[in-house]
């Protein structure tokens, strides 16, 4: 369980570093090294906050993909088969959400950068909500084990 754990928190931080990467690198790419500067030093609390969230529901889906595999009896194979789909599912499709304030912040979509406060907002909103879907199903997992 601990080694879990260890994967886990692993995971989470190598996917934050990872989404830091792509945002800068896409900026830097399209905007230049200068622009990046200024947008990250400008939005950096909403991007590292964005980054966080979702390596942290990276670290929940590792924590729980890795706890259904030890605990493989048919019991919870039963629940948990739902719940790593979901999870899975949960942990992913709002990420698309987080990429909107990232595009804004690019300057791909006029539209969105006129947006780029409120999308960032909503960015965080869907990553606290993944975050607590994530966390409840890692608490009921452990309660059928």
């Amino acid at each position: 369980m601990k080694n879990n754990i260890s994967i886990s928190i692993r995971n989470a931080a190598v996917s934050t570093i990872i989404l830091l990467l792509i945002y800068i690198s896409i900026v830097s790419f399209v905007s230049g090294w200068d622009f990046t500067k200024d947008q990250f030093s400008r939005y950096w609390y909403f991007i590292i906050t964005l980054a966080i969230g979702f390596g942290t529901q990276v670290g929940f889906y590792t924590y729980l993909k890795n706890a259904i595999k030890q605990n493989a009896s048919p019991r919870v194979l039963a629940v948990s088969g739902t719940t790593s789909t979901a999870a899975m599912i949960s942990c992913c499709a709002h990420y698309l959400v987080n990429l909107l304030p990232i595009l804004g912040a690019v300057g791909i979509i006029t539209v969105i950068s006129q947006y780029q406060i409120q999308l960032f907002w909503v960015g965080i909103a869907f990553n606290f909500l993944g975050i607590a879907y994530m966390a409840n199903k890692v608490y009921k997992f452990s309660k059928v084990i």
